[in-house]
């Protein structure tokens, strides 16, 4: 078969999908992979999958773009001629699957998110919630990230059930997210925040729990793992940022794309996010055997089990994520490997990037 996966950026195919992908490959599938031509399309290349470059603006909300955008991806998937379609990501999830229903090509969706239409209501929620809607009825399968993002679909009648199925995220490698790999802690305490730094992502609650504990643990350290989005409606400037630099109030540490090197030096990872498909930074600082502190909202709560592999704090109040930091700091070494090694044991049972290689091979055979 003919196997297409598109998703907005290649960078997200390469860092998320190349075991799915090469798993399929290995089965005797043709894979092609089409997004934003951006650096991770010459890896994607060299793994020996096809790639076919896109333009897509994931910020633009102009209507003429997006009719656009639909368009080349009618060209595209009508050049290659592929046997069914999956899409990752909320532009391809809309627009590729609408050029995929007018080419009559079977669709295999991923709603790994709702993004920051779904958070904040507005009239762009309205229109967003209208175009899943139309699109997802020429959908063949649709996979969620956790029930909560399932059932509002379903409530609101932008899916049919039927249709649906809930998956743990993209999976982890649980071999090279291993706590085997970590190096041996020093005797400084690092708190490791691990996202872009978007707003939605708990960013300022994060800085608002590390002002408060710093005073107080002046020789724990407190990190930041991420990428600059300027560009995003919530995204930190980088004049903030680099105040935060200056004022010591964090250690910034760039991007990567080896975060478990990043991770083994770390203590505990935080993310107060205000919602999440189903985090893979997360269920990857699980199978490193890290514990974590974490929102109670969708996404986030999936990952964790309160009080047992970390903890869960109220969403958008940086006061208790800062309590629930300093319960995990002032916890014995012999509790925090207890709560990590339980993290361990739940990534290999339920987040397992071999679980996500069977859901989708279920999914393609069924359409073959």
């Amino acid at each position: 078969m003919k196997i297409i996966f598109s998703s907005n950026i290649a960078w997200s195919i390469y860092n998320f999908r190349l075991k799915l992908l090469k798993a399929l490959q290995k089965d005797g599938h043709t894979i092609y992979t089409v997004a934003y031509k951006d650096g991770y399309d010459e890896k994607l290349i060299n793994e020996g999958l096809h790639f076919e470059h896109i333009e897509i603006n994931n910020n633009s909300t102009n209507p003429l773009e997006d009719l656009r955008l639909i368009s080349n991806y009618y060209k595209i998937y009508k050049k290659i001629g592929p046997d069914v379609i999956c899409h990752n990501a909320i532009k391809p999830n809309i627009y590729g699957t609408i050029a995929a229903g007018m080419l009559n090509i079977p669709v295999i969706n991923n709603i790994s998110g709702l993004g920051t239409l779904f958070i904040k209501r507005s009239v762009a929620t309205i229109i967003a919630k209208w175009l899943y809607k139309f699109s997802q009825k020429k959908a063949t399968k649709v996979f969620f990230q956790n029930n909560d993002d399932r059932d509002l679909f379903v409530e609101n009648k932008l899916v049919e059930l039927s249709k649906t199925q809930v998956i743990p995220g993209s999976g982890v490698d649980t071999d090279r997210f291993s706590p085997d790999l970590r190096l041996k802690q020093d005797e400084s305490f690092q708190f490791l925040f691990i996202g872009r730094l978007i707003y939605d992502k708990g960013i300022r609650e994060y800085i608002t729990a590390v002002e408060r504990l710093k005073a107080k643990y002046p020789n724990v350290r407190f990190a930041i793992l991420g990428p600059l989005y300027q560009n995003n409606a919530t995204g930190i400037t980088e004049e903030t940022l680099n105040m935060w630099i200056a004022e010591e109030t964090i250690i910034y540490l760039g991007q990567t794309d080896q975060v478990e090197e990043v991770m083994k030096t770390a203590s505990c990872v935080v993310l107060p996010s205000y919602r999440e498909g189903l985090s893979k930074v997360l269920i990857e600082a699980s199978s490193m055997a890290l514990p974590i502190v974490t929102t109670n909202v969708p996404g986030c709560r999936d990952v964790v089990i309160d009080g047992e592999t970390g903890f869960l704090c109220k969403a958008k109040n940086g006061a208790d994520l800062a309590d629930k930091m300093e319960k995990i700091l002032l916890m014995s070494d012999v509790e925090r490997k207890a709560m990590g090694d339980k993290a361990r044991e739940r990534a290999i049972h339920v987040f397992s990037e071999d679980l996500i290689i069977n859901y989708y091979k279920d999914a393609v055979n069924l359409v073959n």
